[in-house]
């Protein structure tokens, strides 16, 4: 059914992923078709909005970040989408993973996968879950504060640690870090004479330059400051350092070539000659943000002067709280399957419309003067690139639980040309 494409067999044969019908896409059956054919086999049975998930995506995604980073490897920032069988295709393929909880870590080794492959990447961390790190031996965490080391020393002493130091620039991301995570230059030494002291292991330096990125030049400045700390260290006589984790903060978007291009030279510049260097990478949305896609039904309708007003079944408050928390500018395509079977796609003539969520919340607002063809109750919207930060974010408000919505699995031959 498959031919060997993308590592399509790897990803076929992982863990949560083979026990699953994945259907194979091709140019004269795309996912829209594919999407189709899901509503109307069930017609009378779906009323549900659900998601599909492109292994093909993944894989064209993975090749790519080995081809633009040979040598730093990936550990997939749970958080972003903890799908079970995108968590099972990545760690096929040979990613390891950035946790930030005993429940994401449960999660990983669930798929088989070796606790070395995993970094508890949370620079606070509950006492239960660090025991829980302990006896399952996840040894590589990250810390910022005294008050963390304490901890470890007491809980956790085997493990080998990363000092999360503040990126010196993050104003241009959605989302900066600095003011929650870091540790600031005067605080650098103190925490490394404080590790060593409680014979504790710090093998290196981890920074994020905040999420959803723009600008990439702030790499650069965040490995400059690493390898002053890395400097720091070998003055005070820790010599166990070579790890630089460079965080994540880029998207698939064709600005990720620049990111690499920067990220590359800098570290060329700043650590030329590093013996044994090892550098890793939290990346997040990079994976799941354009490999899935979101199937809504207009479950209502009204019309007030010239605009049309639909609300949908899914929300601000499920997938769509990426509007809210992660800024995300939202783009959909109806299937008119039940107003329009001839002409699924609506080419005819916009309007101005209104749409909102299924909840008893105003905030349940999706769009407003968004153009929409005429659609009727029963018709379906088809949201691309909604694979980071929707459904984890989810909430049961008002019954409607996000959790619940199925992802039915496809390989596309052809990655990121179906939409």
């Amino acid at each position: 059914m498959f031919s060997i494409l993308n590592n399509s067999e790897t990803i076929l044969d992982a863990p949560l992923v083979r026990d699953n019908r994945v259907t194979s896409l091709t140019k004269s059956a795309g996912l829209i078709e594919f999407m189709q054919s899901i509503i109307f086999e069930r017609k009378e049975e779906i009323d549900e909005p659900f998601y599909v998930l492109d292994l093909g995506v993944i894989a064209s995604l993975y090749k790519k970040w080995k081809n633009s980073f040979p040598t730093i490897h990936p550990y997939y920032a749970v958080k972003c989408n903890s799908n079970t069988a995108l968590l099972g295709a990545l760690a096929a393929l040979g990613s390891n993973f950035d946790c930030a909880s005993r429940a994401e870590i449960e999660a990983v080794l669930a798929l088989g996968v070796s606790p070395d492959r995993i970094i508890y990447a949370n620079p606070c961390k509950q006492v239960s879950h660090i025991k829980y790190a302990a006896s399952v031996g996840v040894n590589l965490t990250t810390f910022d504060s005294m008050e963390e080391l304490d901890k470890i020393r007491k809980w956790h002493p085997q493990c080998a640690l990363l000092l999360r130091i503040k990126a010196p620039d993050d104003s241009k991301a959605k989302y900066e870090q600095h003011f929650k995570f870091g540790a600031r230059p005067e605080e650098v030494e103190p925490l490394l004479r404080s590790a060593q002291a409680s014979g504790l292991k710090v093998l290196g330096v981890s920074f994020h330059i905040g999420t959803g990125a723009t600008n990439f030049h702030a790499f650069r400045g965040a490995i400059a400051e690493a390898k002053i700390v890395f400097d720091t260290a070998a003055q005070l006589g820790i010599n166990e350092m070579h790890v630089v984790d460079i965080g994540g903060g880029f998207g698939s978007n064709p600005k990720f070539q620049e990111a690499a291009s920067i990220i590359k030279d800098a570290l060329q510049s700043y650590f030329p000659n590093e013996p044994g260097l090892t550098v890793i990478s939290e990346p997040g949305r990079f994976f799941p943000t354009s490999a899935f896609t979101l199937a809504t039904k207009i479950i209502g309708k009204r019309v007030r002067d010239e605009v049309r007003e639909y609300w949908i079944n899914d929300g601000i408050y499920g997938s769509m709280n990426c509007i809210i928390f992660d800024h995300a500018n939202l783009t959909c395509m109806p299937l008119a399957c039940a107003s329009n079977c001839e002409n699924p796609t609506c080419k005819w003539l916009t309007t101005y419309t209104s749409m909102f969520g299924p909840t008893m919340d105003a905030l349940d607002t999706i769009f407003t003067g968004y153009l929409l063809p005429e659609l009727q109750v029963g018709d379906w919207l088809v949201f691309p690139t909604m694979g980071a930060y929707t459904t984890v974010c989810g909430t049961n408000f008002n019954g409607f639980n996000t959790a619940a919505i199925p992802t039915y699995l496809v390989y596309a031959n052809t990655s990121h040309s179906c939409m």
